[in-house]
């Protein structure tokens, strides 16, 4: 089959490097460049990997800090320059970065560092590079205004005290920064060299790269060419995709084609679960097996507990035996693996061989590697969280990305998550008793607050107005206490602290939010019963405080914006504006709604109308559900999944088909399953067997699993997957309303429908496959539901219920 075609001469962006450009001012071809911190976070770093506690400032507090040093800065003299932009060459190497501040007129060079707590605790490591980036910034300013020499001064601000301490001041000849200048960049030369050519082979593979297979799925070119379309026009893409189509590798292979072209420093996978970042790596696995072979650098990111090697130990270098000399063996470990990378995949695996023949801590590997590789498979949150990895090292080092979010429909909910908090009053409870005497005071009064907040409620749940100023005034206060005590002497902590490690996190967090809190969240407290004997005050203890992210586009569309483009991909992404509006999508983002591959006749779907799925009429709904189960099993003898919309629900339909044929085969699904557990779930689904596994609509077995052919041959689903209708909910539509005009829509129906149709969508995996589906609630037929189903399914008269008390909706309301 024929790839893609290239991008037509002079149509695309060019690449950053290293593709030579025109005009007099044009950096030569081997031109390389690098940011100051990077280089000397490069060649520069030494020791040990030290994380022991030492509470850092938030972004705000050190841009505030910067922000107050400056402006103090400006007033002492009117020639003080912030943020100095900087460039130097040397050899085939460019350097550039912003310079704290200069005072031309005293001569002196600022380097600012924000911290917290005791600066005599600061490990010697992190002085040393704080110099080497003074000294860098003062060479570069040295060759652009040909000074003789400088006056270079760390400093470092207090955010808690909002106070600088004295500087340290170093004063340096031209000649001597200019020495310690080139013997970074000769360290850094190498690696860059081995950068620019690994570059020019990565982009000239790509340029070439074919598609793995001799002809493209039904549906799955479409695809293709609407992501490489998207790459070169630098838009966001919004791809609704149906099932079986191979979605990973329709978006994986034309968004490589396009990079050359685009000048694409690095492409992000992004996965809602594990399993769909083992999809991508077997996406990869297919383009590296095909001719040509190109050295591009893959690499998986995992979370830090499933990577780790000594759970029992601290991350410092008297504690964990990889944490000992970690920057001192790094470069042997990191050279290694960028060896190894142009032929195989640095997956978790193989990355913790690499790190335990180096003795380095896999995880933090990773993290280093994450500058080098080119293709990066990870989590939602590598890159949309508040403190991801992946967007931070994109800002700070310029790169041009483009992401793929694979299953898209759940970063709305996974927005949220991550722009979300809570503070448990038991805990701080127990934090209380575990603090000593010296914070007694701030939480005593955190207490009182809780106390007060608590009386002033007369219901369970509440929606509040606003942030309790009172009780947020003495979190803070409590906050910043800890935060203190922790950084005098973190020395002190063990186990015995660990109630109050837990709790502060969590206030850090909940502090971090209240700061951006808007019209896109809310703040809810929930009293839970009291303990026999407890009066209404001891409930104070009993009490969440919650921060919740309601909106999660005012969060996320900076991050899409940050991207040269952004494909999100989806077999459930309509209606489009409803996505597009909750996630913050750009104005100008594409839409493509790929065909299906399959036939109306591959799947017979059945609206039963006779019963109602509504919470009034669930017990009425469980014995006609075990009989049109009961009815469909002995037409066609297999294997079904019979989805419902709650665990309690489930059950007691699991218990009346059991008591109605307990001859047939049935398992179920169960709360909290483990790994294990979900396996032997789905190893019911073999070939040859028969039965029905109960399990709930929107969990683990109604997305994300796949069961072809006679694995799974029909499906029965017995809710339309609305979310309750709570307070919380509630509040949601009301926002929605104001935000979108579509309140009940965005709330309740679209998610719900959107989980009825993924797990419809386990039914019928290739265009071989045949089965049913039968949607089990009189609600199903309103039109409005129907527009919402894929538009190659035929709805069919459902077969009449067998013999038994017809059963009907006894309320009018959804």
């Amino acid at each position: 089959m024929t790839p893609l075609p290239a991008p037509a001469a002079g149509s695309g962006l060019p690449s950053r490097q290293p593709t030579p450009t025109a005009g007099p001012d044009a950096d030569p071809p081997e031109l390389y460049t690098v940011a100051v911190r990077a280089l000397c976070e490069f060649a520069a770093k030494r020791g040990d990997l030290d994380l022991r506690f030492t509470p850092a400032p938030t972004a705000q507090q050190g841009i505030t800090g910067h922000q107050a040093l400056a402006s103090a800065r400006s007033a002492q003299s009117v020639h003080y320059q912030a943020e100095l932009a900087l460039s130097g060459r040397h050899r085939h190497l460019r350097v550039r970065g912003r310079a704290d501040g200069y005072d031309p007129q005293a001569g002196r060079l600022d380097e600012v560092k924000t911290f917290r707590g005791d600066l005599a605790r600061q490990p010697a490591n992190h002085r040393a590079l704080h110099w080497a980036q003074a000294k860098v910034y003062g060479a570069l300013l040295c060759q652009q205004q040909g000074l003789a020499g400088l006056t270079l001064a760390l400093v470092y601000y207090d955010v808690g005290r909002q106070l600088a301490a004295p500087p340290l001041l170093q004063h340096c000849s031209a000649d001597e920064l200019q020495q310690f200048f080139e013997a970074l960049c000769e360290q850094f030369l190498h690696w860059a060299g081995q950068e620019l050519a690994h570059r020019a082979a990565r982009d000239a593979g790509l340029r070439g790269l074919a598609f793995p297979h001799p002809h493209f799925r039904s549906g799955q070119r479409p695809l293709a060419e609407a992501v490489y379309n998207a790459a070169r026009s630098g838009r966001c893409l919004m791809a609704q995709a149906p099932t079986g189509i191979g979605k990973t590798l329709g978006t994986l292979f034309p968004l490589l084609k396009a990079a050359p072209g685009q000048g694409l420093d690095k492409l992000f996978f992004l996965t809602a679960k594990g399993s769909g970042r083992g999809l991508a790596l077997d996406a990869v696995q297919a383009l590296r097996a095909g001719p040509p072979q190109w050295p591009l650098r893959v690499l998986e990111l995992v979370a830090r507990d499933k990577a780790c090697e000594h759970p029992d130990k601290a991350c410092h270098g008297e504690s964990c035996p990889l944490a000992r000399g970690f920057y001192d063996r790094l470069p042997a470990a990191r050279a290694d693996a960028m060896a190894r990378a142009g032929q195989h995949t640095l997956d978790r695996a193989l990355l913790r061989d690499i790190a335990l023949d180096h003795q380095v801590c896999p995880y933090y590997l990773g993290q280093e590697l994450a500058r080098w590789a080119d293709l990066l498979v990870g989590d939602y949150n590598h890159f949309f969280d508040s403190h991801a990895l992946l967007h931070g090292l994109a800002q700070a080092q310029g790169w041009r990305v483009a992401v793929l979010v694979d299953e898209a429909h759940n970063l709305i909910e996974r927005g949220r998550s991550m722009y979300s908090a809570s503070l448990h009053s038991g805990a701080w409870r127990a934090a209380r008793a575990a603090a000593p005497a010296s914070l007694k005071a701030p939480l005593v009064r955190l207490h009182r607050c809780w106390t007060a907040l608590v009386k002033s409620q007369a219901r369970p749940h509440a929606v509040l107005d606003g942030p309790p100023e009172a009780l947020c005034s003495a979190l803070q206060t409590a906050t910043a206490a800890i935060g203190d005590y922790l950084a005098d002497d973190p020395a002190t902590l063990g186990p015995a602290q660990a109630p109050l490690m837990a709790v502060y996190f969590d206030a850090l967090q909940f502090c971090r939010l209240l700061e951006s809190f808007g019209p896109h969240s809310l703040i809810d407290l929930s009293l839970h019963a009291a303990a026999p004997g407890r009066g209404r005050v001891q409930q104070a203890a009993d009490a969440t405080l919650c921060l919740r992210n309601l909106l999660p586009a005012p969060f996320l569309r900076p991050r899409f914006e940050a991207a040269h483009s952004c494909v999100l991909f989806s077999a459930t992404l309509a209606p489009q504006a409803f996505y597009a509006d909750t996630l913050g999508l750009p104005a100008n983002t594409a839409w493509v709604d790929v065909a299906a591959p399959f036939q109306a006749e591959q799947l017979q779907v059945h609206i039963v109308r006779e019963v109602s799925t509504r919470y009034a009429d669930r017990a009425a709904s469980l014995a006609p559900i075990a009989r049109l189960l009961a009815a469909q099993y002995q037409r066609q003898p297999g294997l079904y999944l019979a989805f419902f919309s709650s665990f309690e629900y489930l059950q007691q339909a699991a218990d009346a088909f059991a008591a109605q044929q307990p001859g047939v085969p049935h398992w179920r699904q169960s709360q909290r399953m483990d790994e294990a557990a979900r396996a032997a779930f789905l190893a019911r689904f073999t070939p040859g067997q028969a039965g029905i596994g109960f399990a709930v609509l929107g969990g683990v077995f109604a997305e994300g699993i796949d069961l072809p052919g006679s694995r799974l041959i029909g499906a029965f689903i017995a809710t339309l997957g609305l979310p309750q209708v709570n307070p919380l909910n509630e509040e949601l539509r009301r926002r929605q309303q104001v935000a979108f005009g579509a309140g009940y829509d965005y709330t309740y129906l679209y998610p719900g429908i959107r989980k009825v149709v993924q797990a419809a969508g386990r039914v019928i995996r290739t265009p071989d496959d045949q089965g049913s589906l039968h949607l089990i609630d009189d609600r199903f037929a309103r039109p409005e539901v129907l527009r919402l189903l894929p538009a190659w399914w035929v709805v069919q008269p459902a077969p009449s219920l067998p013999p038994g008390r017809r059963h009907r909706c006894r309320t009018t309301r959804c």
